[in-house]
């Protein structure tokens, strides 16, 4: 039976990418959507990624991924030592710039009218809010934390106060839309007000290292549960308010002993709407041997066991007391990259000298860029029963999800009964969206 139904899979992906790579960009309408209502199709826009990728915020709208989205997320919000949700324009700190004071030349606004300077909202916000204009379904949550700002989410979840006082400046921040006015130009009370829908916590992790310098203490793992109690009681309370609900969700670790020592299993499932599993990044360029980042299961060969993958990740969720229908599962829209390969063979699980060249950080490379390797000596090799893709020249090496991965992962979602899909992150997909439009296809309802 294997073989059987590696051809039929191997069928259905050739006939899938073809749909999603022909396809061109849906010309989106005013109100309209292909959004379905039964997954969450979730996907991360980076507030950096108008610079060197050259992503704005109207190319969700063009390549038609914002119409097969349910949620954006945004990234990210910082937290302050003293445990505040804060924008800044210091180095390191934030790019109130981006975010809500950049003037938007019309070529990159979503509806084609340039921002002048000053306006009340500028920049990404003012951007999300025309494109949640043109697609009143879709949802923005602003994504607290992320891997380089989470250095003190110890430090606003600690008491019952600081917990109280760090979800209230969140919700004034980014619900309220107060937005400092930091010279003059854009900000000023209510000017983001409608932008957010909810909020995202990426905090990478409690009580577990992260980057250098993360505050992390044994009793994050309680009070982690405490901080989602607490900015679930406070949303609530706005939304009385409001007449709306406010979503909270939580971007969870891939790693066994990372859920172990920062999350009550069940109890933070009561707080939030969905969480988002990381299914990415269970190996890279720290390491010196070739290997998967993605796979759907444990390759038979690999040399780690146990080791890493989206199976090991959601059954670890599940076996902790995660409802099946609240975990979102992780794509990345990158791969990681080794050069140097010795040991001849399809280049998996070979030494290499270290990361890959690239365009943005080395060993990191967008889908975008991935894709057109195969024209240029290299070859796509896959493993079905892991699932899993990888591209080798004889030299450089790149472990990543193509259409045929993603929708194969689509159809493990669909099988064990999961929430839907999420990406790291939009911009490295391609004009078309097609990884999107993929995800898209294999979560669709009748």
């Amino acid at each position: 039976m294997r073989p059987f139904r590696h051809r039929r899979l191997t069928a259905l992906v050739a006939l899938t990418t073809l749909l999603v790579t022909a396809a061109p960009p849906a010309a989106a309408s005013a109100g309209g959507s292909s959004r379905g209502t039964g997954y969450h199709k979730v996907g991360y826009f980076t507030q950096w990624g108008i610079y060197g990728r050259a992503f704005p915020v109207k190319k969700l709208d063009t390549s038609g991924a914002a119409s097969r989205l349910t949620h954006i997320n945004y990234a990210f919000g910082n937290v302050s030592e003293d445990g505040r949700c804060y924008v800044d324009g210091g180095p390191g700190e934030g790019d109130a710039w981006a975010d809500y004071q950049r003037p938007v030349p019309a070529e990159e606004s979503v509806d084609g009218v340039a921002d002048a300077w000053g306006e009340p909202l500028n920049g990404n916000f003012g951007q999300l809010a025309k494109l949640k204009a043109k697609h009143p379904g879709l949802k923005v949550m602003i994504s607290l934390g992320g891997w380089s700002w989470s250095t003190y989410f110890s430090n606003a979840a600690r008491t019952d106060a600081s917990r109280k006082a760090f979800v209230a400046s969140c919700i004034d921040l980014y619900l309220k839309g107060n937005l400092p006015n930091l010279d003059g130009g854009s900000g000023g009370p209510g000017t983001a007000a409608g932008v957010f829908d909810g909020i995202d916590l990426d905090w990478e992790w409690p009580n577990w290292p992260g980057d250098v310098g993360n505050v992390i203490r044994p009793e994050d793992k309680q009070n982690f549960t405490k901080l989602l109690a607490e900015f679930r009681k406070q949303l609530d309370a706005y939304g009385r308010t409001t007449r709306k609900h406010y979503p909270l969700t939580a971007f969870l670790p891939a790693n066994p002993a990372a859920m172990d020592a920062g999350y009550e299993g069940r109890k933070i499932f009561q707080y939030l709407d969905f969480a988002t599993v990381q299914g990415y990044d269970f190996h890279g360029t720290w390491e010196r041997v070739t290997n998967q980042q993605s796979a759907l299961r444990v390759p038979a060969k690999a040399p780690d066991r146990p080791d890493f993958s989206v199976e090991v990740a959601i059954d670890g969720w599940i076996s902790r007391g995660a409802p099946r229908g609240k975990l979102v599962l992780g794509i990345p829209y990158y791969g990681q990259g080794w050069t140097g390969v010795t040991g001849g063979g399809n280049g998996l699980f070979k030494p290499a000298a270290g990361p890959a060249p690239a365009i943005h950080a080395p060993g990191y490379e967008d889908y975008k860029q991935l894709k057109t390797l195969t024209g240029k000596g290299f070859t796509v090799h896959r493993d079905l029963r892991a699932g899993h893709a990888w591209l080798f020249d004889g030299t450089t090496f790149w472990t990543y999800d193509d259409p045929a991965v993603v929708l194969q992962k689509m159809l493990y979602i669909r099988r064990t009964g999961l929430g839907g899909a999420m990406v790291w992150s939009l911009d490295g997909d391609d004009d078309n969206a097609t990884l999107t439009r993929t995800i898209n296809i294999g979560l669709a309802t009748p």
